[in-house]
């Protein structure tokens, strides 16, 4: 089988597509026929030794996958439902999440980290979904405890857990403001997401914080979701409302150089800085992490959804799909599409 292979660390361009062996299922483990696999930022990062997991290399990156189950491991039975083991079988179609390999045409996935692919999505947009929608959700719900009429302000709103964050905030009745540094592509969210207020945080002769706060009548944002860190952490710092609330989601600006909060910033607003680790979330907690897709499955199944996906590559155009994510020419996601 085929895989797009980090043989050495660096850019995409260091990539090999290059034939490798079929992996086994071992223990608990499921084989998949990959379909579609998700392109996502920390793909950069892995491929680049920036992330805080560092597989072995070789390895491909691609850490959501859909696809299909061919073959089951020792310990694995008898049909998907909330993913324990011994629900899936031979034929299910699932989404996995396996933190590496899935730019390849086949890779094994723990039974336990699949889910199975709603009858409502196709295989694209189930790898685009889990990681931005999930983390999105358990960000605004779980950590931020967002409530109907709040404002939010999403920092990275044209990339993907920032359009999944606005998604989600228009089935929760907040009012979301669109914060990036593309005004074509601010737009391109604002006409999706039925989005009212938008800043462009890269031009405009006026702080951005000033631009906010102005937006909210100089009271704030109630919620600050922020995967971009840098300066632009420091601006969302000064546009927070009394006892609001700022999530750490991600450091997209500078995964190195991670900003420091004055904490008489805090202290001046009452507000609150409030970690969000998604990939840890499920681990700990399951049961709720099953309860927060329930939700949004149910809401995609009815058509409340509208996951975006703004470009589509072949495995063997998987330098060019790292690279559209690293040139931020992505809006909403971007997808490796394998060929039937």
């Amino acid at each position: 089988m085929k895989a797009l292979l980090c043989k050495q660390y660096g850019p995409p361009e260091s990539l090999v597509l290059e034939d490798i062996p079929r992996p086994e299922p071992g223990e608990g483990q499921v084989l998949l026929r990959v379909r579609a696999c998700g392109v996502n930022f920390p793909d950069l990062l892995l491929i680049e030794n920036k992330y805080q997991e560092r597989p072995t290399l070789p390895f491909s990156p691609g850490a959501e996958v859909a696809g299909d189950v061919i073959a089951v491991g020792p310990g694995v039975g008898s049909g998907v439902g909330s993913g324990a083991a011994n629900e899936v079988r031979e034929g299910d179609r699932v989404i996995a999440m396996i933190g590496s390999r899935g730019f390849q045409e086949e890779t094994l996935a723990d039974a336990d980290r699949c889910v199975a692919l709603p009858d409502s999505m196709d295989y694209a947009t189930g790898a685009a979904f889990t990681l931005t929608y999930g983390t999105s959700y358990h960000a605004l719900v779980d950590r931020g405890r967002i409530a109907p009429g709040e404002t939010l302000l999403v920092l990275g709103a044209t990339g993907g857990v920032g359009t999944a964050a606005l998604d989600i905030a228009r089935n929760l009745g907040a009012r979301a403001i669109a914060a990036g540094g593309n005004d074509a592509k601010l737009e391109t969210v604002r006409e999706i997401y039925d989005v009212r207020d938008t800043v462009n945080y890269a031009s405009g002769e006026d702080p951005f914080k000033d631009r906010v706060n102005r937006l909210t009548g100089g009271r704030g944002a109630d919620v600050i979701y922020d995967p971009i860190g840098g300066e632009t952490f420091q601006q969302a710092l000064r546009c927070i409302a009394w006892e609001g609330r700022i999530l750490v989601v991600g450091f997209a600006a500078d995964g190195v150089n991670l900003p420091q909060a004055r904490t008489n910033l805090l202290l001046l607003k009452g507000s609150s800085l409030v970690g969000v680790f998604w990939g840890r979330f499920t681990r700990e907690s399951p049961v709720r992490s099953a309860r927060n897709f329930d939700t949004l499955f149910g809401w995609h199944a009815d058509g409340r959804l509208r996951p975006h996906i703004s470009h589509r590559f072949r495995l063997d155009e998987g330098i060019d799909a790292l690279r559209a994510v690293a040139e931020r020419r992505v809006v909403g996601k971007c997808v490796v599409v394998m060929d039937d």
